[in-house]
C-alpha cells in the first residue's frame, strides 16, 4: 500500500512540476517567435497567462497534498509507534510547503514559486524510500510530544516556504538592479526573466514574507516551549544542551531580531533576505541536518 501511495505523490507533483515547466516555456518562447527579443518586458500579455495555475492544476495539488499527507501517516505512525528521521522531516516540511503555497495561489500569481515547490516536494516525498534508518520512538503515543511534533512541522514548513520566497525575490531583485544598470539585456536569460515576470511586485513579496516568517515564530517559540516540557514529563530535566536545542534557539533568536529589526526600523533589502537565508539553514541544523549526520554519515540512530 504505501508503495502506490509513494508513486502516486511522486506522479502528481512530478506531473504537475513537468506541466509547469513546459507552460512557463512555451510563455517564454512566444515573444520571441512573435519578433520581440524574450527579455524585453512588452505588454502584460504574457504574464497572465502564466499568472496561476488552472482550476484542474489546483485540484490535483490538491489531490496529491492529500495522498501525500496520507503517506506521512502512514509511514511515520505504523501501529501506535513513530518512525521518524531527516528524510521524513523533509517530506513533511515540502508538504506543507506545498500546502502553503496551495493556499497562497488562490490570492497571489506564485507561478516562480510553483516552479520551485513542486519538484522539491516530488524528490522530498520519495527520500524515506532511499534513506530509510530511522529510529521507533517509545513515547509517541505521549499527547504533548503528537502536539509537539505537530506545531514543530507546521513551523517547519512555514520557513520553507518563506525561505524560497527569500530565493526568489533576491533573484528578482538582481534582475531589477540589471534593468537599471543595462540599456539592452541578453536574451539568452529569457526564460528566466520571463519565469521571474510570473511573480508578483518586490513589496507584495516582502509583506508575504513577513507573514510568513511572523506565523512562523509563534509556532516555532511553541515548538520550543512545548518540547522542554515534554522534555521535563520525559526525562525531568527541562533542558537539554545538545546539538538539536542550540541551533533550535540559535534559529529562533536570529528570526526574533530579524522581526524586531523589521519592526523597528523597517529592516529590509539584500541584507534581511540572506538573514532569513541564514536563520533557516541553522533551523534545518537543528534537526534535520544533525538527523543526516547521525543517520547517514555516522550510521547512528537519534532520537
Amino acid at each position: 500500500m504505501d508503495i502506490v501511495l509513494y508513486a502516486l505523490t511522486a506522479l502528481l507533483y512530478g506531473g504537475l512540476a513537468v506541466a509547469g515547466w513546459r507552460a512557463h516555456r512555451h510563455t517564454a518562447v512566444e515573444p520571441a517567435l512573435a519578433g520581440v527579443p524574450s527579455g524585453i518586458a512588452t505588454a502584460p500579455a504574457p504574464k497572465s497567462k502564466a499568472s496561476g495555475m488552472s482550476g484542474v492544476g489546483r485540484a490535483l495539488l490538491l489531490i496529491a497534498l492529500l495522498v501525500h499527507g496520507v503517506l506521512l501517516h502512514t509511514t511515520i505512525f505504523p501501529q501506535n509507534a513513530m518512525i521518524f528521521g531527516f528524510a521524513f522531516a523533509l517530506s513533511a516540511m515540502f508538504w506543507l510547503g506545498a500546502g502553503i503555497y496551495w493556499i497562497e495561489s488562490f490570492f497571489f500569481p506564485l507561478d516562480g514559486l510553483r516552479l520551485l515547490v513542486l519538484p522539491l516536494a516530488c524528490i522530498a516525498s520519495l527520500l524515506p524510500l532511499v534513506f530509510g534508518g530511522v529510529r521507533v520512538l517509545s513515547y509517541s503515543a505521549a499527547p504533548m510530544f503528537k502536539l509537539h511534533f505537530l506545531i514543530a512541522n507546521i513551523a517547519y514548513g512555514l520557513f520553507a516556504i518563506a525561505a524560497l520566497h527569500a530565493v526568489l525575490m533576491l533573484m528578482l531583485e538582481r534582475r531589477l538592479q540589471r534593468m537599471r544598470g543595462l540599456a539592452t539585456r541578453h536574451t539568452g536569460n529569457g526564460w528566466l526573466a520571463s519565469w521571474l515576470d510570473t511573480l508578483p511586485p518586490l513589496l507584495t513579496l516582502e509583506k508575504l514574507l513577513f507573514r510568513l516568517i511572523a506565523a512562523g515564530f509563534v509556532l516555532l517559540t511553541l515548538t520550543l516551549v512545548s518540547g522542554i516540557a515534554f522534555n521535563e514529563q520525559l526525562v525531568d530535566r527541562a533542558l537539554r544542551f545538545d546539538h538539536k536545542t542550540v541551533f533550535a534557539f540559535l534559529s529562533w533568536l536570529m528570526f526574533g531580531a530579524l522581526l524586531t529589526a523589521r519592526r523597528l526600523s523597517g529592516w529590509r533589502g539584500r541584507a534581511a533576505l540572506r538573514w532569513v537565508l541564514a536563520s533557516f539553514a541553522a533551523l534545518l541544523l537543528a534537526y534535520v541536518g544533525s538527523r543526516f549526520v547521525f543517520e547517514v554519515l555516522l550510521h547512528r540512530a537519534v532520537v
